[in-house]
């Protein structure tokens, strides 16, 4: 259908028809041209069309050259329109320089001739500063620039700037007599604030520091004079006002006194001043200080001099509370000013309550975490998420929310290119800033409600997780309390009481915690007498109290570990019962500070998100990372910190059994799909599978994985199926299933420094080790029609899709369904089920694993169990559907449902499963290995039935407890697997 080309359906007037006539873009018969007339519409249902018309057709009209171009360029055309669109003042800059709009070349500054005037080399920097911010506009507004990547570009064009600039002023200082045979003085310029940071906007000052080193036997007096002059010329060449404007407005303003200081100051100057003087605001202003521009080693030696003062070793709690009143008095100004809800940086919810909060995180965890002293504040953000000191939902959210914020404020510059913060006051305004976001009327709704709805949306995040985050009481001083008494003669005896066998360490443990004056030494010393009880409780008071001191040792200042003992008892207290439990979880849990405040509050402790809420979060905390190796690791830290959760509820009594192997297993499925993402993007990104069509994959959970009953130390066993469309070329196809299986096994089993994500065996597909690592669907079918053996048909009772394609998944599950529920299961197979299960009694032990009382091997254990539910399951699934679960409790009940076992049989199975699984993922949170028999050491033993909750003759009980269940599941498998026909 042709398209209308009236002009005055495009906003075009009679006063304008003439201007687009002679510009080419109306024809002779009065119609738009059909290159004309896609830039138009966008235009129409842009920001401000009316006034961005007047600006493209005089924009045409400063260069015919350009209104050819940009209507066979359609990347000009468009670059034309966004930027008379969504800015007067760049609409300006293009019409007086109409040769700079190329979309596709990035600006350099080139070298100027050695002897062209100093004034004629800083305008060549003013110029190539604006056109710059022209490039980066354009990239910015077509999309083609992230928020992180415009504050990158900008600080670069800066730093650009300030290298050209400082070269030009020092030749012509050094031209002065004064300074003529002045030996070389290191001088360098110090970036600060936005462009220290790397996140510039549009209309930033550049804040600086200058520093310089006067060689020995310099002049000390004249080598000030001249970094002041040098100084002094550099601000002149980058901020001074003319009629084209200024290059930046430079502002000096942080350096030590502020306005009443030197504007340089040498090295040691700033080491003394930043030793007595400085102020709390100083050290963190100085978070975002990097060398921009001179000599880099003195830029470097100045980083290493601040470092120690930004991130002492102790922190007075003063310098928290200094930083919450200056944030008060900046929010109070604001509301004075009655620009609370207009101001997006200053304002409720704004700019500076992310980097607030940021910023007093990285003081406070970046003395003894360096991954924290990065000057970007959203690369701090997803540190803060990575490395577990602040929930990965308030990472995400919060950079989500400041990088929405930082492009409203980009948007908001661009305009004018004025440094304003503030929202449009009237209507039409906001209109007009609205669509320059992206927003357009839609459903019966406004661009601009959109635009409001999503605006209040982002800045009541904001305020949330900041006021949770920045009000933390995690470094305030403790009221002075009464030290731990132990004299050196009582000492011993009272230790031993409470249940430490080593009261030497113990006792040298407590002296290390309560000597001297220190916060943590006060803390320590109000708290140990309640938590030496606590710890006494604890299956392990030795390990829980040597894992207590190296907690707050090796931290001293973690703010969630001080929240959880001064402001949550029960937490608290937990907090001993799991250090005195595991030497693994104590080992994690001072990674977790998040997990550490929830430990009190069961309703939030036991909130779990649904599995396809926990694959979304997992898949958006790898897509994060544009690098394909971080990606994993991110795989990793969801895993670890999963992990840790679970074994919390799991020691605190807050999850039976089978809710550990649910989640163990939702976590599984989460990282498999979020690895299966990572890797089918990388893979396609390959020259010979980019242009193959989409192939169906599926990762199919098989052994434990797949019955969702995962314990702590279990493999994941796969499989891998794929169906190549009609048409496809099938060795391509296998080709391509091939490597992204071998990737998605790399990805999630590769052996790092930090650990791999989790063992990945893929040994359960046809053939085995021999055979191809991914199958077709017709394959597979070709295969278990054919060849495969009643072992692997058992082994697919637990198969169910697990990542990837879930409709080729739910085929693969009926394409087995027929082998492994047959409607009679025939005697021959019910022989190989028992000769194997046989086979598997009879083999040895693996050395130190007691027979006597082996969880999974042992007579009545957990492979009696399953072989028994499994053979059952095969025998009557074929007429039951109800039957075809993989899970073993589950598949228990459903015999028991349907008469294939009595009830009373059920709960004696199911005990006895329950009990061994329980065990067995207790002694891997107690030994951090895999264990599963019994301890034979009666001291681990004892633990183990303290853990358990065994407190009356904890030594014998679970033992008892272990015969007494095994002897029932033993009958009843021996008279149901081996004496039924």
């Amino acid at each position: 259908m042709a398209r209308e080309t009236s002009p005055a359906r495009l906003g075009i007037t009679e006063p304008l028809l003439h201007r687009f006539a002679k510009a080419g873009w109306i024809d002779r018969e009065g119609l738009v041209t059909e290159s004309a007339l896609d830039l138009l519409e966008t235009v129409r249902a842009g920001p401000e069309p009316e006034a961005t018309l007047d600006r493209v057709i005089s924009l045409l009209e400063s260069s015919p050259d350009l209104a050819r171009r940009a209507l066979s360029e359609p990347g000009l055309g468009r670059a034309l329109t966004v930027v008379a669109g969504s800015s007067r003042a760049l609409s300006a800059t293009l019409r007086t320089n109409p040769e700079w709009l190329v979309p596709d070349e990035e600006p350099v500054l080139e070298d100027q001739p050695a002897d062209i005037s100093p004034a004629e080399r800083f305008r060549a920097i003013r110029r190539f500063v604006r056109r710059r911010l022209l490039w980066i506009a354009v990239r910015d507004l077509l999309g083609q620039a992230s928020m992180p990547e415009v504050g990158r570009d900008l600080a670069d064009t800066a730093d650009a700037a300030a290298a050209a600039a400082l070269t030009a002023v020092d030749h012509e200082v050094r031209l002065s007599p004064t300074f003529s045979d002045l030996p070389t003085v290191p001088f360098a310029v110090i970036a600060m604030g936005k462009w220290g940071g790397r996140e510039l906007n549009y209309s930033s000052d550049i804040d600086v520091l200058f520093v310089y080193d006067p060689p020995t036997g310099t002049d000390p007096d004249l080598a000030h004079r001249y970094a002041t002059k040098t100084a002094t010329e550099f601000m002149a060449a980058l901020g001074k006002v003319t009629p084209e404007g200024a290059a930046y407005r430079v502002d000096a303003d942080l350096r030590p006194e502020g306005k009443n200081g030197p504007l340089a100051r040498s090295l040691d100057g700033y080491a003394g001043y930043y030793q007595k003087w400085a102020q709390t605001w100083e050290f963190q202003s100085l978070i975002k200080a990097r060398p921009a521009a001179g000599d880099h080693h003195l830029g470097e030696r100045f980083t290493q001099l601040i470092a120690p003062h930004v991130y002492p070793d102790t922190l007075n709690p003063d310098a928290i509370r200094q930083i919450r009143t200056m944030k008060a008095r900046i929010e109070g100004r604001t509301a004075v000013s009655g620009a609370a809800h207009s101001e997006i940086k200053r304002g409720f919810g704004g700019i500076r309550d992310v980097e607030f909060a940021v910023q007093m995180l990285q003081l406070v965890h970046g003395r003894f975490d360096e991954a924290l002293r990065s000057p970007s504040t959203l690369e701090v953000l997803i540190t803060l998420g990575e490395h577990d000191y602040i929930r990965d939902e308030d990472a995400l959210d919060l950079a989500t929310s400041y990088r929405w914020l930082r492009d409203l404020e980009h948007r908001i510059q661009l305009y004018d290119l004025r440094q304003t913060h503030r929202l449009p006051d009237d209507p039409a305004g906001r209109t007009r800033l609205a669509k320059s976001m992206g927003f357009r009327d839609a459903n019966g709704r406004s661009a601009l409600e959109l635009f409001e709805e999503e605006l209040v949306g982002h800045r009541a995040t904001i305020r949330t997780i900041h006021e949770r985050l920045f009000y933390r009481p995690l470094l305030e001083a403790f009221a002075a309390s009464p030290t731990v008494h132990l004299s050196p003669e009582g000492a011993a005896r009272q230790l031993e009481a409470l249940g430490f066998r080593d009261t030497a360490a113990a006792q040298r443990a407590l002296e290390e915690l309560t000597t001297g004056l220190s916060r943590r030494s006060r803390l320590m010393q109000q708290m140990l007498p309640l938590m030496m009880d606590w710890l006494s409780d604890a299956p392990n008071p030795d390990l829980g109290l040597d894992q207590l001191r190296l907690l707050v040792t090796s931290t001293p200042d973690n703010a969630a570990l001080i929240a959880t003992l001064r402001d949550a008892p029960v937490a608290a207290e937990r907090m001993c019962r799991l250090l005195g439990t595991s030497r693994l979880l104590g080992q994690m849990i001072d990674r977790i500070p998040e997990l550490l405040g929830t430990l009190g509050d069961d309703e939030e402790l036991n909130a779990r998100p649904a599995p396809e809420d926990l694959i979304e979060s997992a898949t958006q905390h790898v897509l994060l990372r544009s690098n394909y190796p971080e990606r994993f690791r991110a795989i990793r830290r969801f895993v670890r910190r999963r992990l840790l959760w679970i074994a919390v509820r799991d020691l605190l009594g807050q999850a039976s059994m089978p809710e550990v192997g649910r989640d163990l297993a939702d976590t599984a499925d989460a990282a498999a799909a979020a690895a299966l993402t990572a890797v089918d993007h990388e893979v396609r990104l390959s020259p010979t599978f980019s242009d193959l069509p989409t192939v169906p994959f599926a990762v199919i959970a098989m052994g434990k994985w797949g019955g969702r009953e995962l314990n702590y130390s279990s493999d994941i066993d796969v499989l891998f199926v794929y169906d190549p469309p009609t048409g496809t070329d099938p060795d391509l196809a296998h080709r391509y299933a091939t490597k992204t299986a071998t990737e998605f096994m790399a990805a999630l089993g590769k052996v790092t420094p930090e650990g791999a994500a989790y063992r990945v065996d893929a040994d359960l597909r046809p053939e085995g080790k021999n055979g191809p690592l991914a199958r077709s669907l017709d394959g597979y079918a070709g295969y278990y029609q054919k060849w495969a053996q009643t072992w692997e048909f058992q082994s697919l009772i637990k198969a169910r899709p697990a990542a990837g394609d879930h409709h080729l998944g739910e085929r693969f599950t009926q394409l087995i369904a027929p082998h492994v529920y047959p409607d009679t299961l025939n005697p021959d197979a019910i022989r190989q089920i028992r000769t194997m299960k046989a086979r598997i009694e009879g083999e040895r032990l693996g050395p130190g694993e007691d027979p006597d009382f082996h969880l999974k091997l042992g007579r009545g254990g957990m492979n009696d169990i399953e072989f028994l539910t499994q053979l059952l399951q095969m025998r009557f699934g074929g007429r039951q559907p109800e039957l075809r679960t993989g899970g073993t409790i589950a598949a228990l009940e459903s015999l028991a449902a349907t008469n294939h076992l009595t009830h009373t049989d059920c709960r004696d199975l199911s005990e006895a499963y329950r009990f061994c699984a329980t065990v067995r993922n207790r002694l891997f949170l107690q030994y951090g290995r895999p264990v599963d028999s019994l301890p034979t050491d009666q001291e681990e033993l004892t633990r183990l039935a303290l853990s358990l909750g065994h407190f009356d003759a904890p030594r014998s009980s679970v033992r008892e407890e272990y015969r007494r269940l095994t002897r029932r599941a033993r009958r009843l498998v021996e008279r149901r697997f081996y004496g039924e026909p």
